[in-house]
């Protein structure tokens, strides 16, 4: 193993999936344990937190299950205390909470605010309260860190179709990661997010299913498929590793090409 390949080893490291009992978090999960990261599955079903973690033991890496919910302070506290319990440290947290846009879609002059708080909370709330108790235990640890979070293309592009809770969030996501760069460099911890288009994964199979969905999605995708959660493994592994150290406040799209054609 060359030394350039030793970068985008996490050895000795531990990494914080929030969310990743789902199809993307669970994927990033088992990539960053076979790069030698021990791992902790966080969210609010355990069966299925300690079902990723049994995954990522496949690997050969250490994991921890725990129980949380990302939008309550407590909850995320108790979490990192855990993980620190467990491993002594921690170095990554990756933001893998989000989604639902295709289960609230209105227009944007009759939005409910029931709605538009469930969406934001989902999307943004989830990221910021895990992040602000991981980001406290890196500072105390004093050995740097990686923040990695997962927005989408709808952070900065609109679409007709009733999104309006939804891109904000994510919107939101992109600027305080350009905030949370800017403070928190000087300990040593980069802050930096994947933006992906449409990800084939469990959650979205029915969606999938729908031969014209799915062919509407495709069309506007100049690589001319659906991405997978593989796609997304290069940049994982590049912004939680030391590969990307001077690297910080960035978005990186991963779209198949679709933002170039706008």
């Amino acid at each position: 193993m060359t030394a350039h390949t030793n970068l985008f080893r996490l050895d000795d490291r531990v990494a914080l999936i929030v969310g990743g009992g789902g199809g993307i978090g669970s994927a990033m999960a088992e990539a960053l344990g076979e790069a030698g990261a021990s791992i902790a599955i966080a969210g609010r079903s355990a069966e299925r937190a300690e079902a990723a973690a049994a995954r990522v033991r496949q690997t050969g890496a250490q994991s921890l299950a725990v129980v949380a919910d990302a939008n309550r302070q407590e909850d995320c506290e108790r979490m990192v205390a855990e993980i620190l319990t467990r491993f002594g440290r921690l170095d990554i947290i990756l933001n893998a909470v989000g989604g639902g846009a295709g289960t609230a879609l209105y227009a944007a002059e009759h939005y409910p605010t029931s709605e538009w708080d469930r969406i934001v909370d989902l999307n943004l709330a989830s990221t910021v309260l895990p992040t602000q108790a991981a980001v406290k235990a890196m500072i105390d640890g004093k050995r740097g860190g990686r923040v990695l979070n997962i927005s989408s293309v709808r952070g900065q592009l609109g679409i007709d179709a009733g999104y309006s809770a939804y891109v904000a969030a994510k919107g939101a996501i992109n600027a305080l990661t350009r905030q949370w760069a800017t403070e928190w460099a000087k300990h040593g911890i980069t802050v930096n997010a994947i933006s992906p288009t449409f990800v084939d994964t469990p959650q979205v199979a029915a969606l999938l299913q729908d031969a014209e969905f799915k062919a509407k999605i495709v069309s506007r995708i100049p690589l001319k498929r659906v991405g997978q959660t593989d796609d997304l493994v290069g940049a994982v592994l590049l912004f939680c590793s030391d590969a990307s150290s001077f690297i910080t406040g960035q978005i990186l799209t991963i779209d198949g090409g679709l933002t170039a054609t706008q």
